[in-house]
């Protein structure tokens, strides 16, 4: 059994240092926090690559410590000792060079080896399509930890048919200290936080952009990158590029409701919830999801979370549900993820989890 106080981790993750259009950084900056309050001393190592470059917002008062490294030559040659004497080292999905990267670790770790998957229904269908360039099916089995953002059936898929040790579900989390209810006036009837995806623009028209155009007394926002037609939006439709993590506050809480919409490869496998859920919820802001199996064991619907699959659903939620309803649903969602859904819970499970290992 591991003490709190006997092992450092090394976790090389996408990034930590920018949370520009993803939403790894948030969920690595609640764990690396929570893991140093717990007594770990834990290093954090990311590629150098220049759209996160541009796009910096890590508040340098974390805890823990990162470094960035521009090759694998150079994460060798600087990182093979730490890795070597590390008693815990996690590999995170979507890493650039992470084949190569997890072939290094596998071979030159002395403790426990995770492979943390913020993408797991994405990894596999990858795998499937001998698309991934950051995972192999034969590393799968060279990691003794698999932390899976996804739950369900998708664990026994990667035990029994891709050979994982030891696969758990690890979903993503909230840090409290940072998303709580504020008072700043509601602003927007319905709000969306998410990068634009293909995957995902058919159940963003029909549940944001067609509410929008039906009811123009309305007021939306989008927040995300890379949308490629907002001059055709509504023009009751408000759009930001990027909302800095500093701000997601303050945007979930000028909504009267948000918006969550699930990529394709997540809806398949189900048992997936997105990082936004657990912010949304702990800022005190009621959702509105698309369905996926496995979201009923997050959320109890219609009382801590509402369903829609058509926008007749969104604008009946907007004009007939009643301000003291609204803030049950919020209350009753928010109670759930303080209580289930926290970094400092995930640091506890990962702690379990090497344990297991």
């Amino acid at each position: 059994m591991f003490s709190a106080s006997s092992y450092d981790i090394v976790i090389l993750g996408l990034t930590i240092t920018s949370s520009w259009g993803n939403g790894h950084a948030t969920t690595y900056r609640g764990l690396v926090k929570e893991l140093s309050a717990r007594g770990h001393k834990v290093l954090f190592l990311e590629r150098d690559m220049p759209w996160y470059a541009m796009h910096r917002d890590l508040n340098e008062s974390s805890c823990g410590r990162t470094e960035l490294y521009s090759s694998m030559m150079e994460l060798k040659d600087r990182f093979t000792g730490v890795i070597q004497s590390a008693e815990l080292v996690i590999v995170g999905s979507f890493v650039p060079d992470g084949v190569a990267v997890g072939e290094w670790v596998t071979h030159t770790a002395h403790g426990i080896t995770a492979f943390y998957d913020i993408d797991t229904p994405v990894t596999l269908a990858k795998l499937l399509r001998r698309e991934c360039d950051y995972l192999t099916a034969g590393l799968i089995s060279r990691y003794d930890l698999y932390l899976s953002f996804a739950g369900g059936p998708i664990l026994k898929v990667l035990e029994q048919l891709y050979g994982s040790p030891l696969a758990r579900p690890f979903y993503c989390s909230v840090d409290p200290a940072n998303y709580y209810p504020e008072d700043g006036g509601i602003k927007y009837d319905l709000g969306y936080m998410g990068t634009f995806s293909e995957d995902r623009q058919g159940p963003f028209d029909e549940l944001l952009l067609k509410p929008a155009l039906k009811w123009p007394e309305g007021k939306f926002i989008v927040a995300g990158p890379k949308y490629p037609d907002i001059s055709t939006w509504p023009g009751n439709v408000i759009h930001r590029e990027h909302v800095p993590p500093s701000m997601h506050r303050e945007f979930y809480c000028s909504q009267r409701f948000t918006l969550n919409l699930t990529r394709s490869d997540m809806v398949q496998s189900g048992f997936a919830p997105s990082v936004r859920l657990f912010e949304a919820a702990a800022c005190g802001t009621p959702i509105i999801s698309d369905y996926w199996e496995g979201l009923n064991e997050i959320f109890t619907f219609g009382e801590e979370i509402l369903i829609a699959s058509s926008q007749d659903h969104i604008l009946k939620y907007l004009s007939e549900i009643s301000e003291t309803e609204r803030n049950e649903i919020a209350a009753k969602a928010r109670k759930r993820v303080l209580s289930a859904h926290t970094a400092a819970r995930r640091a506890l499970e990962l702690e379990n989890y090497a344990a297991e290992a």
